[in-house]
């Protein structure tokens, strides 16, 4: 039987691909800051509910150390935890600029880190982080989040080169809208009332934002799209996940920098 470990397994695509997993034969080492927020998921068989958060040390390597002994291998490990910080640069302290990235980019390296000696002494092993289609497309007062995101689709697919001579797989999922949290606790929008300037942007911006969410695909589109790519025995580096990623990438591919760029100030004007 395998084994997969999650961060932010406490709600949205974490806990759906938990469920996922579960459900279709595997252990599931289902990892989050907070174990009493499990709920429900704690109780399910071959499910192992302990604390990760990614931005403490200890508790990573404590949560893979618990996840080997409670099932003896991690086959895959999926970089889930994560928020969105948007809003002007200007708006955000340098301390919420380092928790962005300390969150979505150092941490997944430190549990990447901490799972690779397994999986290479096991020469077997996929790794599966969760970008966005934010990791390859920008949107205005993004410089954070859409940072974080373009670091982990580069990261993620230099790995791949260093990895794969080892048995270890290296996958990136690119979620498009969807109906998760993202607004709430795992959403960071910084306002400044003193910077009026980019206030005609940020109206835009939610305009644009709720058109784009108007039809948001559940978590469990992303838990799928994740079955996949955890299973897949070819090269296949990108995965996207929903209806408006694959649309929207598509059309990033297709159009030149000036272009793509000029779709979305046209965008913000509707």
């Amino acid at each position: 039987m395998k084994t997969i470990l999650i961060t932010g397994a406490s709600s949205g695509i974490g806990e759906a691909t938990a469920r996922h997993f579960q459900a279709n034969g595997w252990n599931v080492v289902a990892t989050m800051r907070n174990p009493d927020s499990a709920g429900d998921l704690a109780e399910l068989d071959n499910i192992h509910v302990t604390r990760l958060d990614v931005t403490d040390p200890g508790s990573i390597t404590g949560a893979v150390a618990a996840g080997i002994d409670r099932f003896g291998r991690i086959d895959v490990l999926l970089n889930n935890a994560g928020y969105g910080a948007y809003g002007a640069l200007e708006a955000f302290s340098m301390e919420r600029i380092r928790r962005q990235f300390d969150t979505n980019v150092i941490g997944l390296l430190e549990v990447t880190k901490a799972v690779l000696p397994h999986m290479r002494e096991n020469r077997a092993g996929t790794i599966i982080n969760i970008s966005s289609i934010g990791g390859q497309i920008t949107f205005p007062l993004g410089t954070l989040y859409h940072g974080t995101k373009f670091a982990v689709e580069g990261l993620s697919e230099a790995l791949h080169y260093e990895l794969e001579p080892l048995g270890i797989h290296v996958r990136i999922v690119q979620p498009g809208m969807i109906k998760t949290n993202f607004g709430g606790s795992s959403f960071d929008f910084a306002i400044d009332e003193n910077l009026s300037d980019y206030v005609p942007m940020a109206d835009a911006m939610g305009r644009v934002f709720g058109k784009l969410a108007s039809n948001p695909s559940a978590p469990e589109t992303v838990a799928e799209v994740i079955w996949g790519a955890a299973n897949d025995t070819g090269d296949r580096l990108r995965f996207q996940a929903g209806a408006d990623a694959v649309d929207l990438l598509d059309k990033r591919k297709a159009k030149d920098d000036a272009t793509f760029i000029d779709g979305i100030k046209q965008l913000m004007k509707e």
